[in-house]
């Protein structure tokens, strides 16, 4: 069987560094809020509707009470006295605080009894993520899902519409997953647009509607193919926890969920980051969604060679983040790439031991493996090639899911057609090598070997700087990715705010016990 040396002492102290890195971001998390959570929170009480100029609800109650700085004691709080004070429900609630002449600043009913007024819709709230996931389980059970690793594709018309035949027609040629990409710079946006949307650049807007739109296509595309298709979006940016709750109450499967990449790849505040994914993780472990982490990308602006240490170090910590919301490991889909440039001597072998190092290091979790994008000229014939070697890795190496590679990378969207090849050339790699992985085994002080142990070692000596001079600190100093941050600067910073210590979070209270 296929396995690289791998020091089980190091890979316990790389979790114990991780785990005091996670700690001391956890106090910080624990007492702050932002506007985003907040908005996540009327959501998930059912808070619904945008105004004539396409505001949603939600930003027009929060944004007025984050004006007067009336958010520290949450937005539960005002909402309990509101029904307390006569609402017949939360949306009549949410309308009388967000159009009312006068603020509610919170003088006369305490806490508590805005919790107990409140404690009907929490329970409403929860229910309904919990529905939501025995419906998927149920789904799975009458349709198995594919194989491992599964096979995972994009779709990104723009249009909601024809996404869905697109992921329909990428099931039909053998897709396991299919995600649909979000318009370009939607993370930047502080709200969530309303309804069913047909434009977009670069992408398709993740709503809630669009949301139901492609659940409802991947569902008749698992009836008519006796086979589950998994469905996925992106839960990043500024509206993170708010897509977070959209996909657990819409049946998503999987989202792309990052503790860092935000920070790193759209320079969005790292408080304001670290507040919003763990109440969005706390969603996702209630729901039982699959998280993809995005430490892939860090080897498109680090060399995939001398950084791929950086990866692990960061999944160490995507890992102990997630841990902390609660997110069980089987939900942890831990990310990698294949990026090393193609034409060093014996890069296979460097991506084939780092792959089982990566499989070995985390054995409960369905990692993400990622295909080559950076090294791709436009050559298709290469790109097929590259795109080969990658599936041999990913098939060899028993990866969890698989993100297919496209030969017209650096050219232009992919076509229906190309997803058909590449879906049509990973089948036959998946089957011709399905059991190469238990049939090889490596040379001891092999190149596979050392580059293991090296990877290895150079995450540990990472972890140890992370962890001595503050997450905060290694990201400002461009400890990954080559990108640097700092722990003020970015965008989102202004909406977060201090907890009181009277805060109210009925919800996220409930999450954090289940």
């Amino acid at each position: 069987m296929l396995t690289v040396p791998m020091d089980l002492a190091k890979v316990a102290r790389c979790r114990e560094l991780a785990a005091s890195v996670a700690s001391d971001v956890q106090r910080y998390i624990d007492g702050h809020t932002s506007v985003g959570v907040e908005r996540t929170i009327l959501r998930a009480y059912g808070v619904d509707g945008a105004d004539d100029q396409g505001t949603p609800l939600v930003n027009l109650l929060v944004d007025r009470y984050a004006k007067a700085n009336l958010l520290g004691r949450g937005i539960s709080f005002h909402l309990g006295r509101a029904i307390l004070a006569g609402a017949g429900d939360v949306q009549d609630a949410a309308e009388r605080l967000a159009y009312a002449p006068e603020l509610d600043r919170g003088e006369g009913a305490s806490s508590r009894e805005a919790e107990e007024a409140l404690a009907p819709f929490t329970r409403a709230a929860l229910e309904r993520i919990d529905r939501a996931r025995v419906e998927r389980e149920a789904n799975k059970t009458r349709t198995p899902p594919g194989a491992s690793p599964l096979k995972y594709v994009i779709v990104a018309t723009g249009n909601i519409y024809d996404d869905a035949l697109q992921a329909k027609a990428a099931a039909y040629a053998g897709a396991d997953v299919v995600a649909v990409i979000r318009a370009t710079a939607q993370s930047l946006l502080d709200y969530v647009p309303h309804g069913a949307t047909t434009e977009g650049y670069g992408g398709t807007f993740a709503t809630q509607e669009n949301f139901k739109i492609i659940r409802r296509a991947t569902d008749e595309a698992a009836l008519d193919y006796g086979r589950y298709i998994h469905q996925t979006n992106y839960s990043s940016g500024l509206c993170m926890a708010e897509i977070a709750w959209m996909g657990a109450v819409e049946r998503l499967d999987m989202l792309l969920n990052d503790a860092m990449y935000g920070i790193l790849f759209r320079d969005i505040n790292p408080c304001r980051n670290f507040v919003d994914q763990y109440v969005a993780r706390r969603i996702i472990a209630r729901a039982g969604i699959i998280i993809n982490t995005g430490e892939d990308n860090y080897l498109t602006t680090a060399d995939a060679v001398e950084k791929a240490h950086t990866v692990l170090a960061s999944q160490f910590i995507n890992e102990a983040f997630a841990r902390r919301a609660g997110v069980a490991d089987e939900q942890m889909g831990l990310g990698h790439a294949f990026e090393i440039d193609p034409w060093i001597e014996d890069s296979f072998l460097f991506e084939l031991a780092q792959a089982q190092l990566v499989r070995q290091v985390f054995p409960k979790h369905p990692i993400k493996w990622m295909p080559p994008t950076k090294h791709k000229t436009g050559d298709v014939f290469q790109s097929h090639v590259h795109d080969a070697m990658f599936n041999l890795v990913g098939v060899t190496t028993h990866q969890s899911i698989e993100l297919l590679g496209m030969f017209s990378e650096a050219i232009h969207n992919p076509m229906l057609m190309d997803r058909y090849l590449s879906l049509k050339a990973t089948k036959y790699v998946f089957s011709t090598c399905k059991s190469l992985g238990d049939e090889i085994s490596i040379k001891p002080d092999g190149i596979m070997a050392k580059r293991a142990v090296s990877v290895l070692d150079e995450a540990l000596a990472l972890l140890e700087e992370v962890e001595r001079d503050t997450i905060w600190e290694s990201i400002a100093n461009g400890a990954f990715a080559d990108v640097k941050r700092s722990r003020t600067g970015g965008k989102g910073y202004a909406g977060v705010f201090e907890r009181s210590s009277d805060y109210l979070n009925p919800i996220l209270t409930t999450l954090e016990k289940a």
